[in-house]
């Protein structure tokens, strides 16, 4: 370790993560590439063919030419996973009325008070009772 100074070894861990970043960068320009619904299959193929032929100079010029709209598709791809999650969550909860588990208790004490109020009779009740635990 002698005849590698400390200076050296902190250049080729900059170069080394410098490169490490390019590399990331250069497989999110590729996904967004195709994730871009913008873009025709030729447009795709000759952003690719840029990227991969060029690297450095390829993926500055998409990150100048399409950065602000690689952004967008971020936003817009997360906002749809979030809405994804919580419409799954609100599902699985049994939040909303209809077929959900949350939905019977609402639907049964609605059946209830027709019962009550004589608009149902008792077999009614029971009939639409067993349908909505089945």
């Amino acid at each position: 370790m002698d005849d590698y100074p400390l200076l050296n070894l902190f250049w080729t861990m900059l170069w080394f993560f410098l490169w490490i970043m390019w590399l990331f960068l250069l497989f999110r320009v590729i996904m967004d590439i195709f994730r871009s619904h913008d873009l025709s299959g030729w447009g795709k193929a000759g952003w690719l063919i840029l990227a991969l032929v060029l690297p450095y100079v390829g993926v500055l010029i998409y990150v100048i030419a399409r950065g602000k709209s690689m952004g967008k598709r971020d936003i817009q791809e997360a906002k749809e996973r979030d809405a994804a999650f919580k419409a799954y969550i609100r599902d699985a909860a049994g939040t909303e009325g209809g077929g959900h588990r949350g939905g019977h208790v609402e639907d049964l004490s609605k059946l209830a008070d027709l019962k009550d109020k004589g608009a149902i009779t008792e077999e009614e009740y029971q009939r639409a009772k067993s349908k909505l635990l089945v």
